[in-house]
């Protein structure tokens, strides 16, 4: 309420929702400083959480929350409903300010809320241009997330810039690195890494002390503990041979064919390669690839055999399964006919959410990617399995998070299932150590060539 231009960098399960919509009732119906908010969002939250949120607390009953989702002809209606909070998925940003520009049309949103303001972090974005055009006309900004820094604090700048305007960290990106940064790996003009130069990490926290409140969940929210446990899959010996023919002939010409010197190897992480062959060889080691044509090769069902261990160890208690291929979620559903998959079952999200709360759902299949934000899991289960690990850190805590937040009553235990001797174990390295940039990828590439 001091602040009215702020980030709340609060770690998952601090009520980061309910907080802000708080603010914005006091803001709209007690102060009269504002007229109507604009909450962009991720699209499962944008759909669900807020609504949810609002409808729960009995303070915030007469705060009246309109979600702008669905066609082109839904939004435009939703945006002529007399509301005070306006709610829209990220990805529709670029279309509702060109379409207020189209219709000649005036800002219509005093406070502007960024859920999850770090998926705004890069500035060459559609999102990050076009809210950058109109954010400056609101008198209330407030951005949200567990997460600001989530490849370091090199991705501070577009998310700093939509709260200011530039005040704190320069009003350029450029700006932003020659002051605070040196180049890292680089090939000609192009860089790929940005270091903090020495001091550089201390002078950013004190520029953004009077703008950021950052907390974490431990010093503030006593949960019940989180314990992590490993389960290794070894390959059969024919499984082997065709992981690692696959391997062979697939994925080395793919990394070794965009070699022609070993400093060219930098350049990788800056093209589709590394991206590509990190991705063929998680998916080998969930047991589906696909091949170049498209289509769906199996080489083994060893995480599928470990998968169904830990359900039946669960003891008909619900199990929340985190996929990171479409051929795996198939594979899954295949061998647990009643799996039911988040957003490709029938069912709306808001419908599978409250199964699953209510202990209806016994294995529940997310992405992390569409259920890694702000959706309320935890009074339906406490046991996660990763199927296969995303690189992204983010991501990975986001996920867990769904269980082990404020509600849960029991200790939540995550489950990954590893293929020995794969990418598996390298991706799982990196999340323990936090270090999940794109160097963290580079470096298992380059081992992995190296062993080969």
């Amino acid at each position: 309420m001091a602040h009215r231009r702020c980030g709340l960098f609060l770690q998952m399960g601090l009520g980061k929702t309910v907080v802000t919509l708080t603010a914005l009732q006091q803001m709209i119906h007690d102060e009269f400083s504002i007229r109507k908010a604009l909450v962009i969002a991720p699209l499962n939250v944008a759909r669900d959480t807020w609504t949810r949120e609002a409808s729960k607390w009995d303070h915030l009953s007469d705060l009246r929350v309109v979600r702008v989702l669905g066609s082109e002809k839904e939004r435009i209606a939703a945006l002529h409903e007399d509301a005070d909070v306006y709610v829209i998925n990220r990805e529709n940003v670029v279309w509702l300010v060109e379409w207020l520009a189209k219709n000649r049309q005036p800002w219509p949103f005093d406070a502007v809320v960024i859920d999850e303001l770090s998926s705004f972090k890069s500035a060459t974005s559609k999102r990050f241009r076009a809210l950058k055009r109109v954010i400056g006309g609101a008198k209330v900004v407030i951005g949200l997330t567990g997460t600001p820094a989530p490849n370091g604090y090199i991705d501070l700048w577009p998310q700093i810039y939509l709260l200011d305007g530039g005040v704190r960290l320069g009003r350029t990106l450029g700006a932003f690195r020659s002051t605070w940064f040196n180049p890292g790996a680089h090939k000609g003009h192009i860089v790929y890494e940005w270091k903090l130069k020495p001091g550089g990490k201390e002078q950013i926290d004190e520029r953004l002390g009077d703008l950021c409140l950052s907390m974490k969940a431990e010093d503030w929210v006593h949960l019940p503990d989180i314990i992590y446990r490993e389960t290794y899959v070894q390959m059969s010996g024919p499984e082997r041979k065709l992981y690692d023919q696959f391997q062979r002939d697939r994925v080395l010409p793919l990394l070794e064919g965009a070699l022609s010197s070993p400093e060219d190897f930098n350049s990788l992480v800056a093209g589709d390669t590394a991206a590509i062959a990190a991705n063929k060889l998680l998916q080998m080691a969930n047991g589906d690839v696909y091949d170049d044509k498209g289509g769906v090769f199996h080489i083994h069902s060893r995480k599928l055999d470990a998968l169904e261990d830990i359900i039946e160890a669960a003891n008909g208690e619900p199990v929340l399964v985190f996929y990171s291929y479409k051929p795996g979620a198939a594979a899954i559903r295949r061998r647990f006919p009643d799996a039911v998959q988040l957003g490709d079952c029938g069912m709306s999200t808001p419908e599978v959410i409250d199964r699953w709360n209510a202990g209806k759902i016994p294995i529940l299949l997310c992405h992390p990617a569409s259920a890694g934000h702000g959706l309320n899991l935890q009074e339906g289960g406490h046991i996660v399995a990763w199927f296969g690990l995303p690189w992204s850190l983010e991501l990975y805590q986001q996920a867990n998070a769904r269980l082990h937040r404020m509600g849960q009553k029991r200790a939540v235990t995550v489950q990954h299932i590893l293929c020995e001797d794969t990418i598996d174990e390298r991706v799982l390295a990196a999340l323990q150590r936090k270090d999940t940039t794109q160097n963290a990828l580079l470096d298992a590439l380059n081992q992995y060539i190296n062993r080969r």
